[in-house]
């Protein structure tokens, strides 16, 4: 079963986004998700993936559908974790504060936790309309020893032990042929196998 979620589902009263390029998503990805669903008492978390990946690998492009897909087989025995495809549905880039707009319209009756790392924390000031979106939803920073707390915006942080696993790491482990195992769920190392998403071949 996908679990996508959809309009009809208007249950969940506290949900948090994880918003991720996921290229790949790894288990730093899903541990996130899943401490800050318990330590909060979500409903659900729903990751995000972009439509426009921030950066542009040469080597070896993955299309959207590809990212997809991997989220899919990453969160398929978790009931609380959910895809949710509207960035990529909505196309072109887009803004922290378009799809939490959209997201509050679709679902009024719903509070939303948007879940960042430590690191952009700090950036936050650099956030498109920043002073408005902070009205609009919960900032969740997940803190990493070496950042600093003080920021002038309402964060609620969550302490977690740090993964040291990047899906760049992970991407040139693939192009030098080495093993992802326990980096990524198994689901997902044997998806990037078989479709040799980020394989050397591909230059």
């Amino acid at each position: 079963m996908i679990k996508i979620k959809t309009e009809q589902q208007l249950k969940p009263s506290r949900v948090g986004i994880l918003g991720g390029t996921f290229d790949p998503i790894h288990h730093g990805h899903l541990f996130i998700a899943e401490q800050v669903y318990q330590r909060l008492n979500l409903d659900e978390v729903w990751l995000l993936p972009d439509n426009q990946p921030p950066h542009i690998d040469q080597k070896n492009p993955v299309a959207v559908t590809e990212r997809i897909t991997m989220v899919q087989k990453a969160i398929e025995n978790n009931p609380h974790l959910k895809l949710a495809l509207d960035e990529v549905l909505r196309g072109g880039k887009s803004y922290t504060i378009d799809t939490i707009l959209a997201f509050q319209e679709q679902y009024p009756e719903t509070e939303f936790y948007f879940i960042i790392g430590a690191d952009m924390v700090a950036y936050l000031p650099k956030w498109y309309r920043i002073d408005e979106l902070v009205q609009l939803v919960n900032f969740v920073g997940v803190y990493r020893s070496g950042y600093p707390k003080e920021t002038k915006y309402p964060v609620q942080w969550v302490e977690l032990p740090l993964l040291e696993i990047s899906s760049s790491q992970i991407r040139e482990y693939c192009y030098q042929e080495r093993s992802i195992r326990y980096l990524v769920p198994d689901h997902v190392a044997a998806y990037i196998a078989e479709k040799r998403l980020y394989a050397n071949d591909k230059d």
